[in-house]
Formats: C-alpha cells, structure tokens, sequence
C-alpha cells in the first residue's frame, strides 16, 4: 500500500527523513506520532507529492512515485483523501455542496454526485445538516463534512492531520469512532497525532518518529515500549521483515 525504501529528505538547515524504512499495508490503521519538528508532516507530504525524496524509493498503492511526472500527480492525489485540524471547509458552501464539490473537481457526473453525497453524509452522520453552512455547525460537525469530503471519492488512503487538535474530549472521541468505522470498510489511515490518550486507548500500530528516524513500530501505546526496538526492518502484520 504504502512503501518507504531508504526515503531521505535534507532541509537547509535540518533532516526531515533519515533512511526512513517503512510498509504500510491496506487495512492498517497507523499512528504517526513524534515530537514537532520530527518528520511527520514530510512523510505525509511526500506521499502526497508535495515535495521530493533527496533519495530512496516511495510506492504508493503498489506505484512507484519518487519520479512520477507532474500530470499523474493529480490521480495519485485522487486515490488519497485528505482531513486537516482546521476543516478547511468553503464557507460559502453548504455541507451538501463541499463534499460535492470534492467530486466536481475530477468531474464527476451530476448523477453520480447525487447518489454518492447524501450516502456519504449518512456515514458520517450528519445528513440532517446537509444544507447547513459550515459557520452553522460545531466543530465535530465541521470535521464530520470534512471526513465526508475526504472519503467522497473512495480513496484508498485517508490522511489525518491532528483531526481531533481542535475538539473536545468527548467529540474528539466521536470521531476517532468514525475513522475507526471507515478504516473497518476498507481505508487505509494514517494519522497523525500529538494526542497521547487516544493513542494509548485504540490499541492500534503506532509508528514513532524523532529527528527523522523511526525509532519505534509497532502495536501499542504512545510511549516506548520495553521491548527491544526494532526499527531498521520493514513492519508488516505485526512482524517486521527485513528489507533487501
């Protein structure tokens, strides 16, 4: 699903990746945690093609992105949805035509729209709001569209950014119940997060960065565990396999 092979990322003046290596597998539900500055947000900005690897081989769904042209980064981004802290909602939109508009802009048919949005807002639980504007919903609703908007179109791979940094414990919790729903229909998350309880709670793979290394793989809490690390092999399943 998603493959790092000795990824290296130099700054000016800082590592952002240190020969990362790295497999995340369809299905898996992953924690991406590690101090500021650690090298989060260039793993998720070189799935996405945001930036270049200095070095080192990165597929995604089974493709090899480190040289992919510029015109198929926009199908790479389709198959890859995207929720951010802030929302990020058009507030001139209603709730219906955020999430539809996620599927104008690969031009979608109007049917299509009309079947495949009000299905979408019933998942996230929000299609009583459907002609609501974003300044008329709470936070968890906002996110909610967001999470809606993100998973329109079926991606493979849903990207969370600190989806709960702007919400209330219980809220937060209500959507972390949500991403768990749809990761059990088949996505793939990645989520990035500084928040150690719902780490420590769900149970799930946690990958730790620091200073641009992955020092920690495995299913747990947010801490270290006290097992030994095993971070210079390739995870998979709950065993890491070495990678040639």
């Amino acid at each position: 699903m998603i493959v790092f092979q000795n990824v290296c990322k130099q700054y000016k003046t800082n590592i952002g990746l240190d020969n990362v290596n790295v497999k995340i597998n369809k299905g898996d539900f992953v924690f991406l945690v590690g101090p500021s500055g650690a090298g989060k947000s260039t793993f998720i900005k070189l799935i996405l093609k945001e930036i270049e690897a200095d070095s080192g081989s990165i597929k995604v769904n089974g493709n090899e992105i480190t040289n992919l042209s510029n015109r198929k980064i926009p199908k790479l981004r389709r198959s890859t949805g995207i929720v951010f802290q802030d929302f990020r909602l058009l507030p001139k939109m209603t709730v219906y035509e955020n999430v539809a508009f996620a599927m104008e802009i690969i031009h979608m048919s109007s049917r299509a729209i009309r079947r495949q949005v009000p299905q979408v807002l019933s998942l996230v639980g929000i299609s009583n709001k459907a002609n609501k504007y974003p300044d008329e919903l709470s936070a968890g609703e906002q996110q909610r569209v967001a999470i809606a908007r993100a998973i329109v179109n079926n991606p493979t791979v849903l990207i969370a950014d600190e989806p709960t940094g702007n919400l209330d414990p219980d809220t937060a919790w209500e959507i972390m119940r949500l991403l768990e729903q749809i990761n059990l229909r088949g996505t793939t998350i990645v989520m990035v997060t500084h928040a150690k309880d719902i780490v420590d709670r769900m149970g799930k793979r946690v990958i730790v960065i620091e200073k641009g290394k992955i020092v920690r793989d495995d299913v747990g809490a947010y801490g270290l565990s006290e097992e030994p690390l095993k971070h210079t092999g390739m995870y998979k399943g709950g065993i890491f396999e070495n990678h040639v």
